[in-house]
Order: structure tokens, then sequence, then C-alpha cells
């Protein structure tokens, strides 16, 4: 596997060592040795997660707050997406910044996102099923978020604003500026 820090310190793309012969294909999708050594972060995970989406779909921006806070390791394993993670961290000289990865089932490209990131994702093929580890349970109370077009982030997501498919819930996200804080 080969790891590649992001301009985000702590986020890394990972890309797998794909074997492909006349059967298909094997990869290891995940070694906790390896990656501990290559993260140099201590993470466990404790609870995976699965949706499929409609192209379209935008998924995000969350984050768990506090005790509750999550890492994930995230990766698709149908279609293909847009992946984001967005630097929450006080005093982090890229706080506000973001990071936009395609996810694809072709590309077989992880994404690890740590605590201290709100995340989101869109759905760019017709359809996508979208894989994640997490580090810690989920909790409602601490849920939080920020609109997917907050104008101090400033992501890209290059897709036509009025086809994107959100949810009434993503719809009422704060700002950055106004947004629960994560620490």
């Amino acid at each position: 596997m080969k790891f590649i820090e992001t301009k985000l310190k702590g986020c890394f793309v990972i890309e797998p060592k794909i074997i492909k012969d006349e059967r298909g294909y094997f990869m290891e999708s995940f070694n906790e040795r390896t990656f501990q050594n290559a993260i140099e972060q201590s993470v466990h995970f404790v609870q995976d997660n699965q949706s499929f989406s409609s192209r379209g779909v935008l998924r995000g921006l969350h984050y768990q707050t506090g005790e509750f806070s999550q890492a994930k390791l995230v990766r698709v394993i149908q279609g293909e997406v847009l992946d984001v993670a967005v630097d929450i961290r006080p005093g982090s000289a890229t706080f506000g910044q973001y990071e936009a990865v395609i996810l694809s089932a072709e590309n077989q490209k992880q994404f690890f996102v740590p605590r201290g990131f709100a995340h989101g994702f869109l759905v760019l093929s017709e359809t996508a099923t979208f894989f994640y580890k997490c580090d810690n349970f989920y909790n409602k109370e601490s849920e939080g978020g920020i609109i997917f077009n907050d104008s101090t982030i400033g992501i890209d997501w290059n897709f036509e604003t009025e086809k994107l498919i959100i949810s009434e819930k993503d719809t009422n996200l704060p700002s950055l500026e106004n947004a629960k804080k994560a620490w």
C-alpha cells in the first residue's frame, strides 16, 4: 500500500497494491499494522458503515464532537464519488481548508480522515456503494455539520447545484462560522 499525505496534515490517500490476473483481482484493503505505521497515529476502528446512493446525492459535511469525534477510513465499493474532508481543528494552519479526492471502485483508492475534520461526499456515477470504518461509535447528541456550499470553505463540487440531491437535514446545516464546535 502507498500512503500519500495530503496538504491537510493527518489526511492520507491510500493506494492499495492490486494483483490482477485472468480470474480478476486481489488486494489487501486494510492491515492494522501497516496502517498504524504509515499514518503515525493511534487509531482503532470499532464500527463499519455502508451507504448506497444515486448520482447527485451529496451527503455531508458531517462530524462528531468532543469525546465522540471520529476518524474515518473511507472507500467506494461500487461507482465513483468526490470525497471531501474539511479541517475544523482549532489552531490548525489549514483550518477551514479542504481536500477533495475521487474515490471509485475502479481506482480502489481510500481516504483516511482523522478526528477534527468534517466529511462529505458527492456521487458522480449512476449509483455508488460507499463504505467506511470509524474509530468511535456514533452518538446522535454529538453530531455536527457544515453546509456543503459554505462560501468561506469554497468547495468546488464541480456539479450543477440544482441537480444535487441533499437531505433536508443537510440543507439546513450551519456555516463553518456558526457550526457546533468539534473541540
